[in-house]
């Protein structure tokens, strides 16, 4: 009976949760109750406007998703939040500003447009894939087996340390990037107006690309299935014949690759790259990581699209100013963090993490 009782107590949700679901009940009720009274009352809210909303959600959605997937490629197997993985991106930004910069100087951009394309995103993944790899060999390998706080003040470190380098080296004027032809402008869609830039379709559909085949790579190729068996047990799969030390390598190299992509598609559609572009970002791509599930590949991606495009019609729906959608990304944080600590779709973990 006693053991019995002991365990329906364990069971029950204590004081302190259920206030925290009250509080949540509640504040979903007055946010969806906001969101009527908005959508009721403000006629100026038309169809093209919610549309723009959409489109641009979609465009933040694909660099947050590109940049979390190195977040949770890191952390499924050495369970560590890179926070330089921000400034990894802003390194791919500053090396598509230069390629863009040296082409466009030589006439190449205007006779060979998508080639210019294709050059500018290879070289920002170079750069990335190089920062990745040099901070895995000098700041991460070292303290493999030290405590878990160690490499994440490390990673802080490295962020600060990487921001303040490239602003000493490329100075704190904003470099504006020069659009190629094929991706200036944009257009209009039907009745509606909704106006789509150029580099909305480009970041989206690469983006989706880039995800599917990275999805791909790790599911079914050899070494997807050397990332997963060091996931579940490093020492286990040494004994197995991988190399671990190349795989972990392996892995920021994606990541980084995958970064310095995001880095070129942010600049494209900011048109502008300083040294801190990378740290915001990489907060939210974190932030989208958490949401989804962090070591999770596909909650990587719903998160990014899911914070896109909370940011994008978040403040709209709400009636706020836009401003806010760094408030409501952040809230959103906190409050999956409470609720739902795994992730949406849940956090992918190894039996001996579990």
């Amino acid at each position: 009976m006693t053991i019995k009782a002991s365990r329906r107590a364990r069971t029950m949700p204590d004081f302190t949760t259920l206030i925290l679901w009250g509080l949540g009940g509640i504040s979903l009720l007055v946010i969806l109750y906001r969101i009527f009274v908005v959508l009721t009352t403000q006629e100026e809210l038309t169809a093209t406007i919610w549309g723009f909303q959409l489109v641009n959600g979609l465009v933040l959605g694909g660099v947050y998703a590109l940049i979390a997937l190195g977040y949770t490629l890191v952390y499924g197997i050495l369970f560590m939040i890179n926070f330089a993985h921000g400034e990894v991106m802003m390194l791919g930004a500053y090396a598509g500003y230069f390629t863009l910069t040296f082409l466009n100087a030589r006439g190449f951009m205007e006779t060979n447009p998508i080639l210019t394309l294709v050059i500018t995103f290879i070289a920002g993944m170079l750069v990335s894939m190089l920062a990745g790899i040099t901070l895995e060999r000098v700041a991460y390998r070292p303290l493999r087996r030290a405590p878990r706080l160690v490499p994440l003040i490390t990673a802080i470190g490295a962020s600060i340390f990487l921001q303040n380098a490239a602003l000493r080296i490329f100075g704190s004027k904003l470099r504006v990037y020069v659009k190629p032809s094929v991706i200036e402008g944009g257009f209009r869609l039907g009745e509606s107006g909704i106006f789509v830039p150029r580099t909305g379709v480009l970041i989206f559909v690469t983006s989706i690309l880039l995800m599917i085949g990275l999805y791909l790579l790790v599911q079914y190729t050899k070494l997807g299935k050397a990332m997963r068996a060091v996931a579940e047990d490093k020492d286990t799969a040494a004994l197995m014949g991988i190399d671990v030390d190349r795989v972990i390598v392996q892995t920021f190299m994606l990541g980084s690759l995958l970064a310095g992509a995001a880095g070129v598609m942010l600049g494209f559609h900011n048109s502008q790259v300083n040294a801190f572009i990378g740290f915001i970002p990489g907060i939210k791509a974190f932030t989208a990581a958490v949401l989804g599930g962090i070591g999770n590949i596909p909650g990587a991606m719903f998160g990014g699209f899911f914070l896109g495009l909370a940011e994008s019609l978040g403040p709209t729906a709400l009636g706020i100013p836009s401003q806010y959608k760094d408030v409501i990304a952040f809230s959103l944080l906190v409050l999956v963090l409470i609720f739902r600590p795994t992730g949406l779709l849940g956090e992918v973990l190894s039996e001996k993490r579990a």
